[in-house]
């Protein structure tokens, strides 16, 4: 169990450390920490405790583990954290001013107005236009060597382009596929200079390129009643009269369809593995679906496919779209008896705490019935699962998140059956967002 934060006047300042060896190897070595930071995060908390910090050359990095710390950090009551600070260093300069880039009073309003375009009817007209859109991306898919990655990332990146833009699919749609492709790229590149050629110049012609399109089009959308996301952005208003400048629809355009495609692209991906490998449980979730009696599924379905629910939140606990949150903190604070200076990059780890067997009886194994309501074990702490972040910056579209994924995986398991090499095991990229290293290549088949 992890301590709870308690101020002490005894508080120390010699918080358990990594070696700067071990820290500069990790630094350099970046490529392996990506691939596996579950196990580096884990013998870090084994070795030294539930607070753990490290130098990484620019500032002190301080781990907090556990549900107990996830909950002190995302909830943030006494406003210590700044999310916007760390996620600037890290993608600031392809997605500025997106709302997890925003603090305070700041991210408040522009949350208050962005709700607008996730509220239940809105919710209700996406599902609607995204259900042909899915069976007719699906209808293709079949063979040996299908590419599940590839194939999610083109098909929520078509949706996002029309659900989010109001675009209809075509060559406007591809080219926007193209743009977000090398957006996404160059938010993790490793070498950021704006050299031609490079992926991180790429990126920034992308963002430019973004930035005039969107610009054009925000008068029309302004005056118009379209039901697309951008359309909803730029009408968008708060209780009091507040709405958007044409800056903040743009960047909140981009930064919204990156996150809705990259993160749901994850989340779909580690599903079909799963139940490629459990096949018992991808023909649980087909006669659900099956029983259901419709070819797509409506806004009042999502909770008729109970099953279907667990599995994503299973896959969700295993591989957590983003496994480590950063926050910069702005004031001193004590947690565990330790303080913490101002400055410190402060990090909570869902991949760690979604991996704790004090909280998950073999975590390792893939079992969706521990969030059936006989088992629940979700709801033993309110933050041993948080994929979604928590507090103010809970991710406000992970209904829309949820509304896809299950679309998507509806019509999947009613057009298709899949299954991978039996000593096959998915090569798994755990940071920045957890991906495939291979693609995912499965058998697929006429269900």
């Amino acid at each position: 169990m992890t301590p709870t934060p308690r101020t002490t006047s005894t508080a120390r300042t010699d918080i358990p450390k990594v070696p700067l060896l071990e820290a500069l190897r990790a630094l350099v070595d970046g490529r392996s920490v990506r691939i596996d930071m579950l196990s580096r995060l884990q013998r870090m908390h084994d070795e030294r405790g539930p607070i753990v910090a490290q130098h990484t050359g620019l500032f002190q990095m301080v781990n907090l583990f556990g549900p107990d710390a996830n909950r002190f950090v995302l909830l943030d009551r006494d406003r210590i954290f700044s999310s916007r600070k760390p996620w600037m260093l890290i993608m600031g300069r392809i997605f500025p001013n997106g709302l997890l880039l925003r603090d305070g009073d700041e991210h408040k309003l522009h949350r208050k107005i962005m709700h607008e375009a996730f509220t239940t009817p809105a919710l209700r007209n996406y599902l609607e236009r995204m259900n042909p859109m899915i069976a007719r991306g699906l209808d293709p898919w079949r063979g040996e060597g299908f590419l599940a990655f590839r194939a999610f990332k083109e098909l929520t990146l078509d949706i996002a382009a029309s659900i989010f833009v109001g675009v209809a699919l075509g060559p406007e749609t591809r080219r926007m596929n193209g743009v977000f492709e090398d957006l996404v790229a160059a938010s993790m590149s490793r070498l950021r200079l704006p050299i031609p050629g490079l992926e991180f110049q790429r990126g920034l012609r992308g963002r430019a390129f973004m930035i005039d399109y969107f610009r054009k089009l925000i008068p029309q959308r302004r005056a118009g009643n379209g039901d697309d996301m951008f359309s909803r952005l730029c009408r968008a208003q708060s209780e009091e009269g507040a709405r958007f400048t044409d800056a903040d629809v743009i960047d909140h355009m981009v930064f919204l369809m990156m996150a809705a495609h990259d993160t749901t692209t994850s989340t779909l991906t580690s599903m079909t593995y799963e139940l490629a490998r459990h096949p018992e449980w991808q023909e649980r979730l087909r006669d659900e679906s099956r029983a259901l009696g419709k070819t797509a599924i409506d806004f009042d379905d999502l909770e008729k496919l109970p099953a279907l629910g667990w599995v994503m939140k299973e896959t969700l606990r295993r591989y957590p779209p983003l496994p480590v949150i950063p926050r910069i903190a702005t004031n001193d604070f004590e947690w565990g008896g330790y303080r913490v200076k101002a400055g410190a990059m402060v990090v909570a780890s869902p991949i760690h705490t979604h991996h704790m067997p004090e909280w998950w009886p073999e975590p390792q194994r893939f079992d969706p019935e521990r969030f059936t309501p006989a088992r629940a074990e979700d709801e033993r702490h309110t933050h041993s699962w948080v994929p979604f972040g928590g507090g103010a910056h809970l991710c406000i579209g992970y209904r829309f998140a949820e509304v896809q994924v299950k679309s998507i995986l509806h019509q999947m398991l009613l057009r298709h059956r899949w299954s991978a090499a039996a000593d096959y095991r998915m090569p798994v990229q755990q940071a920045p967002i957890s991906k495939p290293l291979d693609g995912l290549p499965l058998r697929l088949e006429r269900a």
